[in-house]
Parts: structure tokens; C-alpha cells; sequence
């Protein structure tokens, strides 16, 4: 599958997140309708963000400006490459 670049689309994919995340959020705190189940689910929501921000923004800008991210996974893999020291063509540093 290609990369979306219909712009009505991006947006409606954008449209959908927001709504899976209001529904989700509307729902767990109608079944559950708590101070703490509202609390924590803040706070879930801002540290999924935050982490968000630190793999596109932070890596990118203040860890390595050359690599660019495809997504969460492109992510992991670069991390555990640098975790144990292999370069983007898979051969050993030294």
C-alpha cells in the first residue's frame, strides 16, 4: 500500500483518530465514571503524546538530523540498531 497523498484524505484519517479517541475516552469513563479513571486517562493521553513528539521532534532535531522516521516501527528498528551499535547498513561500528 502507497503513501496517502489525497490531502481530503489525510484529513479524514485525522477526523477518524479524533473520533476513535473521543468515543474511546467518552465510553471508558462511562463505564467506569471516576476522579482517578479521568486522571489517569489524562495522563495516558499526555504521555503517549509526549512520547509522539520525543520520536519525530526530539530524535530528529537534537539525537540524529539525518534519519528520517516512517513511522513507530521505523523507530524501533533505529533504536535497537543504536542500542546495540549497528549502523542503517546493518554492518557492526567500530
Amino acid at each position: 500500500m502507497g503513501d496517502l497523498k489525497n490531502p481530503r484524505l489525510i484529513y479524514l484519517k485525522g477526523l477518524l483518530f479524533l473520533v476513535g479517541a473521543v468515543l474511546s475516552a467518552g465510553l471508558l469513563l462511562a463505564f467506569n465514571p471516576t476522579l482517578q479513571t479521568a486522571a489517569l486517562l489524562a495522563v495516558c493521553v499526555w504521555c503517549a503524546c509526549r512520547f509522539y513528539y520525543f520520536t519525530f521532534y526530539v530524535i530528529q532535531h537534537y539525537v540524529d538530523a539525518e534519519y528520517r522516521y516512517a513511522g513507530l516501527w521505523a523507530f524501533a528498528r533505529y533504536a535497537w540498531r543504536e542500542r546495540f551499535g549497528w549502523r542503517r547498513d546493518g554492518k557492526p561500528m567500530k
